[in-house]
């Protein structure tokens, strides 16, 4: 099994297959490695990495909850970097993944080939930080990973047209079985420090985002989503006219990334990325069906 040890001691689980050009894929919140399998076997030759953060999946739990931080995770992103011997990597991120994405354009951007976000960016819609709140750090209510299935269409209105497949997938992703209950895959600890950022004063994230003026940049925002707004998205595209974008019909927040506009706009990405992939290179296409909750 894959792993490192941080600058805080903790081991870290992360998975690195392919060869070619380095994409490392950083999953959202409460995420793991399994945020990608969908997008996979769609993606042309290249070096796919994809990280459990600290205190997710298959990586140790911190002792001290506060530590899980965008900083403290963008540090370990770099960490696993040196520890793969790559001098730089492309940043696929999706939700927390971005925000990590644009804390490293603005701290080690020469580590950066380029940098593509899945539905987020410098300003978190109040709403979508609330639906978070209510779940996070949190075992579900359900028994059974049928169960849980069966209720994530409730819990993420305007994912349209998901089948009840992609959502036991999740499922799967999501929890683990416990005898007669689920729990959650991370450190229920998580809850403490979301809480403690949502708590404290609104940070200005636009910085973060000028910083990746230079880089090859791509943003997919599900059409429905509730944390990256359609103005905010449009203030993005304003202030970077060539970035790659794409809005995802019948997705809310996150879009799964194997939908037909998520493909385009990632191998459009890729293609700009020097050393990068042709559009048309490697994997499959095809419609999506359906992502998880944000």
């Amino acid at each position: 099994m894959p792993r490192f040890t941080t600058w805080d001691g903790l081991t870290l689980h992360y998975e690195d297959t392919g060869a070619g050009l380095p994409l490392l894929c950083l999953p959202g919140l409460t995420r793991t490695t399994r945020d990608f399998d969908y997008l996979a076997p769609h993606l042309p030759p290249l070096r796919l990495i994809r990280l459990d953060y600290r205190g997710r999946g298959q990586s140790d739990w911190a002792a001290d909850p506060m530590s899980y931080t965008v900083p403290n995770e963008a540090s370990d992103v770099l960490m696993l970097l040196d520890h793969l011997g790559l001098r730089q990597a492309a940043i696929l991120g999706t939700s927390r993944g971005g925000l990590i994405g644009m804390m490293l354009a603005a701290t080690a951007r020469d580590r950066l080939l380029g940098l593509a976000l899945n539905d987020v960016g410098p300003v978190i819609e109040p709403r979508g930080l609330e639906r978070i709140r209510d779940y996070v750090g949190r075992n579900p209510a359900a028994r059974t990973l049928a169960e849980a299935a069966a209720a994530m269409p409730r819990h993420n209105p305007g994912m349209t047209d998901v089948p009840p497949e992609r959502w036991l997938e999740e499922a799967r992703h999501f929890y683990v079985e416990a005898g007669d209950r689920l729990r959650i895959n991370y450190d229920p600890g998580l809850r403490e420090a979301f809480l403690a950022g949502l708590d404290g004063p609104p940070a200005d994230l636009w910085p973060l985002f000028e910083a990746c003026a230079g880089l090859p940049l791509a943003l997919i925002r599900g059409a429905n989503s509730d944390l990256l707004s359609a103005a905010t998205a449009a203030e993005m595209r304003r202030r970077r006219p060539d970035m790659v974008f794409a809005e995802v019909p019948g997705r809310a927040h996150v879009p799964f990334l194997d939908e037909p506009e998520s493909l385009a706009a990632i191998r459009a990405w890729l293609a700009l990325l020097p050393g990068g992939a042709g559009p048309g290179g490697g994997g499959r296409g095809g419609r999506g069906r359906g992502r998880g909750p944000g």
